[in-house]
């Protein structure tokens, strides 16, 4: 049984209503893996915009295994302590990661941000010294475009992003990186300049793939059917 983790801030937690990327990478493996699995973590909740709190349940599609450690407002700074009792607890294999927007837009600068890059990879190996992990650059949204230093920001740190994966990547626990989801835009992936809509949701679940079919031959290809 291969157990996956997803890891991440809104974009991965998702709100009220939405099926999020995790449904269609479910619905992906589902599909292409050809072996048992599962998705499994400490949390299962929705983000509700109503109560500003992670305690909905509405799902669009209900119906799959929809744990996960992610969080609104939740960035590398806030996952790197906990994600070794998580790894441990849960008996992950696989991490995908997609966190870092909220780091830089609030917390921490690119290489503050890549330092907890380098925690988060040690506290994960010290619960599963055989893990392995798929982490995703962070997707430029709206203040990118309009803050030209957050932009900057944004693109320091996905260098520094490639360079940590590079550093830490070892063949008993790999480390892939995986490729900005294909043809992502702001306009037409995102409902407010930020977090996926179904198209989004699409791509970003595609991008995990990808990398982990090109890099470890797991899985297939993505289809958004």
């Amino acid at each position: 049984m291969l157990r996956f983790m997803p890891v991440g801030d809104s974009q991965t937690i998702g709100s009220a209503g939405e099926h999020t990327w995790r449904y269609r990478m479910w619905q992906h493996l589902r599909t292409t893996y050809g072996g048992p699995f599962t998705v499994v973590g400490p949390r299962e909740t929705l983000h509700d915009k109503a109560t500003d709190a992670p305690t909905s349940y509405e799902y669009a599609e209900p119906d799959f295994p929809r744990a996960h450690l992610a969080g609104w407002g939740e960035g590398w700074l806030h996952m790197a302590p906990l994600v070794g009792d998580a790894v441990r607890a849960h008996r992950v294999d696989v991490l995908l990661v997609a966190l870092g927007l909220i780091d830089l837009g609030f917390y921490t600068n690119a290489r503050q941000t890549a330092d907890n890059v380098r925690l988060f990879v040690a506290e994960a190996r010290s619960a599963n010294p055989r893990v392995r992990m798929v982490v995703l650059p962070v997707i430029p949204n709206s203040r990118a475009l309009e803050d030209p230093e957050f932009a900057l920001e944004v693109a320091a740190f996905n260098e520094l992003l490639a360079k940590a994966v590079a550093d830490l990547d070892e063949p008993r626990s790999p480390l892939l990186l995986a490729s900005p989801p294909p043809g992502y835009g702001i306009d037409h992936d995102t409902y407010d300049g930020t977090h996926p809509n179904a198209s989004g949701e699409h791509k970003i679940a595609e991008a995990f793939a990808e990398a982990m079919h090109q890099g470890w031959g797991l899985g297939g290809q993505y289809d958004r059917g």
